[in-house]
């Protein structure tokens, strides 16, 4: 990726799901202009150990699955889950089967309040969430239908307050959904 960076074919080189270890190994080769990690309400891991080393490193983090395959959108319960196809990978992933279903599902219904008090809704809450952590620069979400992506649009424009963020780590608290640092650090 370095060559083609200096031929002019491509403007930036990124990675996705590295870890520490091979970002600081492919740092060493050229520096990583963008990190492509899972992040989300749920898989928080990232804010632990990349984000860090990312805003370090001046690397650009565009973070993937932040509805976390859907699961923040309140569009599931146990009940939806139960119905997935056999072969739907979803039923076998940690995140969607007890207990952690019981508890992400615990934690998107804590988010109910906030996105309505932002008249907003709880994919944009999600996304929102994601966007701010220093350092994270982008979100990747998927829609599969008009109605979706007007269901998160607006996420670029949700700025969730310093309340709202504390809110929401108490909530992560409470329910014990998922793994990894609770809330974004903000500037003063």
């Amino acid at each position: 990726m370095g060559n083609l960076v200096q031929e002019g074919k491509i403007r930036a080189a990124g990675v996705s799901n590295f870890s520490v270890d091979l970002l600081e190994r492919a740092e060493a080769v050229r520096h990583v202009d963008s990190l492509q990690p899972p992040f989300s309400l749920i898989t928080r891991s990232t804010a632990s150990d990349l984000l860090p080393w990312a805003r370090k490193h001046g690397t650009g983090v565009i973070a993937y699955a932040p509805m976390q395959n859907g699961l923040l959108t309140g569009a599931f319960s146990s009940s939806r889950v139960a119905d997935l196809a056999d072969d739907d990978w979803r039923k076998r992933d940690p995140q969607f089967t007890e207990p952690q279903l019981s508890q992400n599902l615990a934690l998107v219904e804590s988010l109910r309040a906030i996105a309505e008090r932002h008249q907003s809704s709880l994919p944009a809450v999600a996304i929102a969430w994601a966007l701010a952590w220093r350092g994270v620069t982008g979100a990747i979400a998927g829609a599969r239908s008009p109605e979706q992506l007007r269901g998160w649009i607006g996420a670029m424009e949700l700025e969730l307050s310093m309340a709202d963020l504390d809110e929401i780590g108490i909530a992560i608290a409470h329910t014990g959904a998922g793994n990894g640092p609770v809330r974004p650090e903000l500037d003063a």
